[in-house]
């Protein structure tokens, strides 16, 4: 017979993933307020030089990873339930993680020529 939680093990359960959100969000905002005002004061003092951006290194490393993790996933919702919706879950990030790669491909190939 299997045992009910109790309703208190219940909401904790339950609150832990938003006040993981939300902390997650407060680290985000402050990064970027504190991001903003470093630049603002650099452009002051006349020392800030935009930095570039990699969009090939940065689309080739997302595509790596997503597409890892959604294979992963992927291969384990399809053993644990079958084709049901909780393939989505391992889907979404693999299919993301292909557009990236092909992005990648696409643009470095165009960068060579």
């Amino acid at each position: 017979m299997m045992s009910v939680p109790s309703v208190a093990a219940q909401v904790v359960v339950s609150v832990i993933p938003i006040v993981g959100i939300v902390m997650g969000c407060v680290v985000v905002f402050f990064y970027l307020l504190w991001s903003h005002k470093e630049k603002m004061l650099m452009i002051e003092r006349g020392v800030y030089q935009p930095s570039k951006l990699e969009i090939e290194t940065f689309s080739l490393l997302a595509g790596t990873l997503l597409s890892g993790v959604g294979a992963v996933l992927t291969a384990l919702f399809i053993v644990k339930d079958g084709l049901e919706y909780s393939l989505f879950g391992g889907l979404i990030p693999l299919a993301l993680g292909i557009g990236l790669l092909v992005f990648y491909g696409i643009r470095s190939h165009r960068s060579i020529s």
